[in-house]
């Protein structure tokens, strides 16, 4: 008895994964065996058809959020981007500097924020009379601590500066509740725009900068009408 015992094979044990390789193997499955499927119950008061079907409906309902997600994102950035190529005509046909500067006032202030500046750092440009230099210019070795606290090693800085700060970046803006500052150029060296807003909540950290990026890159160039690269 022991023998014969002994020489029968005992059948292996089903686990989820000998079961999951074994359908794997034979795609067919379910649709040789249709009317059992339909007899199989999960501990869901649905067979497994219907269960199959409802998860299915899921995939589908997540897909359509995704996509939707998608439009409403592409439709985001055409408003930003039609937004963005207007302010660059703008810039392009100005007829002086302080006529760019009111310009990139302008469409800041369309976005709702109180101010727009720009400031080049000192040892890459040139001013050219009559621009006001001491409202333009600023030492790069006063703005290092400044970069050092606020960007790291980042291009932007959203958040909002204690008044030494804004005294040396805005001198004469009132009430900054909180800004977007974008280094400009594709090393960020060569100076900064701002955006400032009266709402300490308006600009925060990790916010989205797509804007801020296109447009860092896009002044240095258009800036180069009425100022000379040092």
């Amino acid at each position: 008895m022991d023998k014969k015992e002994a020489a029968v094979d005992p059948q292996p044990l089903l686990d989820d994964q000998t079961v999951v390789k074994y359908l794997n193997s034979n795609p067919h499955f379910f649709i040789r065996n249709a009317a059992a499927v339909e007899q199989i119950r999960v501990p869901h008061p649905v067979s497994l058809v219907e269960w199959s079907m409802k998860r299915q409906r899921v995939y589908i309902q997540n897909l359509e959020q995704d996509m939707q997600l998608l439009v409403e994102q592409a439709r985001n950035n055409e408003i930003l981007f039609n937004r963005l190529l207007k302010l660059v005509i703008q810039l392009s046909t100005a007829d002086d500097f302080a006529d760019f500067q009111r310009h990139l006032y302008a469409w800041s202030r369309s976005f709702g924020l109180s101010g727009a500046y720009i400031r080049l750092f000192s040892d890459c440009w040139q001013l050219g009379i009559p621009m006001d230099a001491q409202k333009v210019m600023i030492s790069r070795q006063a703005f290092e601590p400044v970069r050092i606290h606020r960007f790291g090693e980042k291009n932007h800085y959203l958040g909002t500066l204690n008044n030494p700060e804004i005294l040396l970046l805005m001198p004469d803006a009132n009430h900054v509740g909180s800004v977007a500052i974008s280094l400009l150029g594709l090393y960020g060296n060569l100076g900064m725009v701002i955006f400032s807003s009266r709402d300490t909540q308006h600009y925060q950290k990790g916010m989205g900068t797509t804007m801020l990026d296109h447009l860092a890159k896009l002044l240095p160039d258009l800036l180069l009408r009425w100022v000379t690269r040092a």
